[in-house]
Parts: structure tokens; sequence; C-alpha cells
């Protein structure tokens, strides 16, 4: 099993007490990167930066969920860290969510709780964090060379 970070500002902030509280009742191990209370003059920097560090410190076995106004700025900074894949959802077809993961192998996913519902969002996490990598070598190669500050000893292995 893998850990999922979570972390919003102020405007995501209830989406995240609602998709905190539904994952930790299904089972997942979760650890809250804030914020821990609304304050309506935050700044999403102080809570995303904590989740993509943990998951750039540990990229293999843990997960990030980012929420913010738009999910937009949050998921910018997070793919500043170089172990990070962060992409952006606000809606939308459940394929992107999933290519998201089988293409990508993205390791945050940034809502836009601005365009979600509670439930919607919960939807899509759960799809996002179900989805397995492809493996396929198309898809690693293409990971490799958008890993291009990476040592060639650290980058996946071509299947």
């Amino acid at each position: 099993m893998f850990k999922i970070f979570i972390g919003a500002d102020h405007a995501g902030f209830s989406l995240k007490e609602f998709l905190k509280e539904r994952l930790v009742k299904v089972g997942y191990e979760l650890e809250d990167k804030g914020a821990f209370s609304l304050d309506p003059k935050d700044d999403y920097p102080d809570f995303i930066r904590p989740v993509a560090e943990a998951v750039d410190n540990d990229p293999g076995t843990t997960f990030g969920i980012i929420i913010g106004g738009s999910g937009q700025g949050e998921a910018m900074l997070a793919n500043r860290y170089k172990n990070v894949r962060a992409v952006v959802f606000y809606g939308g077809p459940d394929s992107i969510i999933t290519l998201s993961r089988e293409h990508n192998n993205a390791n945050i996913l940034s809502l836009g709780a601005r365009f979600l519902d509670d439930e919607s969002a919960y939807t899509a996490v759960t799809l996002w964090l179900r989805t397995d990598f492809s493996e396929e070598s198309r898809h690693i190669r293409r990971l490799n060379k958008m890993n291009i500050a990476q040592r060639p000893s650290e980058r996946l292995k071509d299947l």
C-alpha cells in the first residue's frame, strides 16, 4: 500500500476535509499537510510545498493530492520538484484521470475546488488512486525524456 499526502489552501480547505475523511474511512493511509483551519488570507505554497517535498522524497511509494481554487498554481509549484509529476483536474471525462496515471505516471493530483463538487472530486481521486502506470516502453521512454536533470542511473529502466 502507498501513503497519500494532502494539502490545500483556503479555497480547497472544505474539499480537503471532505476527501480526507472519506479516504481514511475506506482505508487509505493519509497525512494532512495543512491548512489546518480556514484562513481566507493564507497562501497555497505554504501547504502545497510540504506535499510536493514529501512525494519528491519518496516518489515510488507516495502520492499527493493538492487542492486550490483552480488547481493550476498548485500544480505549477508541485512540478518544480524533480520527482513530481502533478496533473490538474477540475472536471471532464474520466479518461483524463486514467491517462494521467497510465501514460504519465502522475504522482500528484491537483484539484480545482471551485469547479468540482465533493462527490465528483471523490470519484476522480479514487479512480486516480486505483489506476496503475501502464509501464509500456513508449511511456517509460517519454518519462525518461522528461527527466533530463536526472542521472541516467536514476531513470526508469526501459522494458
